[in-house]
């Protein structure tokens, strides 16, 4: 991200500067996010999952205050709807977590690691700062 805001990018046909905020919260409101080594697992399984997929992350964040929630911050193609774009992160991150700590299978069990609703905001390139330091500063 620029210090003025969203960087323009560029596809075959489009030119494009979007900023999306995305936050989901586990299936049941369960409390999952126990110690660091799930928060970080986390984080990176979303990277990966961005990295594979052709969308950019700004920021990323946990907040454990209430109800666990993941925050992300993030930009993708025109081609790619936000309702892609959050079940790529969701289940590719699921899958990931599931595998490295088998205590979510037995939590869960059949049941979906994430809850099937999130919340989906843009913004432009004023605002994007904005939304990128309140999801750098939600955990304190």
């Amino acid at each position: 991200m620029r210090q003025d805001g969203i960087q323009v990018k560029s596809t075959r046909h489009a030119k494009y500067q979007s900023g999306h905020h995305f936050v989901w919260i586990p299936f049941k409101r369960r409390k999952i996010f126990r110690d660091e080594a799930i928060i970080e697992a986390t984080k990176r399984y979303i990277r990966e999952a961005a990295a594979n997929n052709d969308i950019e992350i700004e920021a990323i964040e946990i907040d454990r205050t209430l109800i666990d929630h993941v925050h992300v911050f993030a930009s993708f193609p025109p081609r790619m709807s936000a309702s892609q774009v959050v079940n790529i992160l969701k289940g590719y991150s699921s899958r990931h977590l599931r595998m490295e700590f088998p205590w979510l299978k037995q939590l869960y069990q059949k049941d979906p690691l994430w809850a099937r609703s999130f919340y989906w905001g843009t913004c432009g390139n004023v605002s994007a700062q904005t939304v990128k330091r309140y999801i750098e500063e939600c955990q304190g």
